[in-house]
């Protein structure tokens, strides 16, 4: 599916759009869901992700195939190892074979787990004969993906001595690592998290629980971009969010505010607006944003554009997980920037763009089977307009992002392909 976006007919946007639950809540709530069958769960997310962490946690033998979903990968690994009897093979999508799993399995491994590799090593397909973990101690980098220290996490509180969990290093993502600990406190497990080492105490029953996912501030992240984008004055209003949020990207409330963005909290929502314009096109190179969003790379994209789309440098660092994500990310950027004319340069774990004068228009943005490279270029349409290619892939993690577009003014229309 490819889409022509276009600039409402005013840049004074006003809407209410009400956003799913998170994703990355979601799929760890669902994984104990499955270890405490009597845990009940609210507003979870529609996204193509959790519906296939759903079908993967119902399998008991044979292939399950998790298409581009990495956490759920990460997560399922993690579950059928743990799981007597169980024997599955976990598998994906081109992209997924790709990407690397070496250090959970290794981990996992070292507990007594049976995974071996069906094809490249280091890479799935992976086989797994799941099994009683008997080893409770291990290690792991710490500047991994969070997502696989939130795995062991995940299940530890199963496991008859539960986890001593080593982490060695710097630790980053740290707080996907304290959402999961939220979690997990939440129905009721006991864990610390001392210096670089996390224990979890075991538990074989929880009380009966119901636990309301709060909605998703990745996605929340691209409405940030669009008021900074537009006139001041521009509203928006989005359910379900608090104030003491544990997901790592709620920083957003702060980091928006070099772009003039105010958030202000509600009861179960939050409301931005643009009260005033930072200093952009006309004033260029005397401010550049200079980030570490080592606990929020997933925000990356939305910020380089948003600096972009106003004319302002920025340097973005800590993003050494983003070349493993659905695709090269930093790669990805460079080249869709610099088709709109920005002057971009990366390395492995971070992204430079010098401020320009000028937005090139009718461009035609490639998404690399990455949902984020979607949504985080639709915001600029305020400023041009463009086509996205193979917009559909935004289903991942938010498959009404179109609709809610539309609904803030946005032009969203089918291209018609030969």
């Amino acid at each position: 599916m490819k889409l022509d976006l276009s600039a409402p007919s005013t840049n004074k946007i006003k809407a209410s759009i009400e956003i799913t639950g998170s994703k990355s809540e979601t799929n760890r709530l669902l994984l104990l869901q499955a270890l405490y069958p009597n845990l009940k769960i609210e507003n979870s997310s529609n996204s193509d992700d959790a519906q296939v962490m759903q079908r993967g946690l119902k399998t008991s033998n044979g292939e399950v195939d998790i298409h581009h979903a990495g956490t759920a990968m990460r997560f399922l690994t993690a579950y059928f190892a743990s799981q007597d009897g169980k024997e599955v093979t976990l598998t994906g999508s081109k992209r997924m074979k790709e990407r690397p799993i070496k250090i959970l399995v290794e981990a996992l491994q070292s507990m007594g787990a049976a995974i071996s590799y069906v094809a490249n090593e280091g890479y799935p397909p992976i086989k797994i004969k799941g099994k009683k973990l008997e080893n409770h101690k291990v290690s792991l980098p710490a500047n991994v993906s969070s997502q696989y220290i939130s795995a062991l996490l995940l299940i530890a509180p199963s496991l008859e001595n539960g986890l001593e969990l080593n982490l060695m290093g710097e630790i980053t993502s740290v707080p996907y690592i304290k959402m999961t600990l939220g979690l997990l406190t939440a129905i009721g497990v006991d864990s610390t998290f001392e210096g670089n080492q996390i224990k979890i105490h075991p538990k074989k029953k929880i009380e009966d629980a119901k636990l309301v996912v709060e909605s998703d501030w990745s996605a929340a992240s691209y409405f940030y971009s669009l008021v900074a984008l537009s006139e001041v004055g521009s509203e928006i209003t989005l359910t379900s969010y608090k104030k003491n949020s544990l997901q790592g990207d709620s920083v957003l409330a702060e980091i928006y505010k070099n772009f003039g963005v105010e958030t202000t909290f509600s009861k179960n929502s939050i409301t931005l607006l643009k009260v005033h314009s930072p200093s952009g096109r006309g004033d260029l190179g005397k401010r550049a944003l200079n980030l570490d969003l080592s606990n929020a790379p997933d925000i990356a994209q939305t910020i380089a554009v948003t600096c972009f789309g106003l004319g302002l440098g920025c340097r973005l660092t800590g993003l050494h997980t983003l070349p493993i994500k659905e695709t090269d990310r930093l790669a990805a950027m460079k080249t869709e920037l610099e088709k709109f004319g920005g002057e971009v340069f990366i390395d492995h774990e971070s992204l430079v763009l010098n401020p320009s004068k000028d937005i090139k228009s009718e461009v035609s943005v490639d998404t690399y089977n990455d949902h984020r490279m979607a949504m985080a270029f639709a915001p600029l349409a305020l400023k041009t307009g463009f086509n996205i290619n193979d917009a559909g892939v935004v289903s991942k993690s938010y498959p009404d992002f179109w609709k809610d577009m539309k609904r803030v003014g946005l032009g969203v229309s089918p291209v018609e392909q030969n």
